[in-house]
């Protein structure tokens, strides 16, 4: 498993309890020392695990809205709570990191579902993902790293099967 990856699965984790303990938002960062103490005790994430968390959370309005825009059939409430923080972090990813590829954060994400969600996980957030990612290039907000010429991949963001982007 890649440092990114792990680090996404501890924020995943972590979100997942803020979220089940009705948004505890003062304790996140004891949710997330303790995932990383359980989970991988020596990994030295360079602080990528908070920047993710931190981002959902500071965006989670924004985040919220797109969700709800582009699943209508699927109130927040009722998507799972696994699927929704899967959700919450792939939008993250995709909207608001500059760093992290459109692709990249889409195909993370629907690893994260088939890991942790239900059997139609993998393909929900896909679809939803999909549909954030089309509105983007359809509004010309492309983020720099997805305009720039394909570079050698780094081990650290591949992730084991590659998927499309459907809608």
């Amino acid at each position: 498993m890649s440092n990114r990856h792990l680090a996404r699965n501890i924020a995943l984790q972590s979100l997942y309890q803020w979220d089940f303990l009705d948004q505890a938002t003062d304790r996140i960062e004891e949710f997330v020392a303790n995932n990383k103490q359980e989970f991988a005790p020596q990994f030295d994430d360079g602080g990528f695990i908070m920047e993710l968390v931190d981002g959902v959370l500071k965006n989670q309005d924004e985040i919220d809205e797109l969700i709800t825009h582009f699943a209508p059939d699927w109130p927040l409430e009722t998507i799972t709570t696994i699927d929704r923080n899967i959700l919450r972090l792939g939008t993250y990813e995709l909207k608001f990191s500059e760093n992290v590829p459109s692709k990249v954060a889409i195909n993370e994400a629907i690893e994260l579902g088939k890991s942790f969600g239900g059997e139609a996980s993998g393909r929900f957030i896909n679809g939803v993902l999909g549909a954030i990612y089309k509105d983007m290039i359809k509004k010309g907000e492309e983020k720099k790293v997805d305009k720039e010429p394909p570079k050698k991949e780094k081990k650290e963001e591949k992730t084991e099967e590659t998927e499309e982007v459907n809608s």
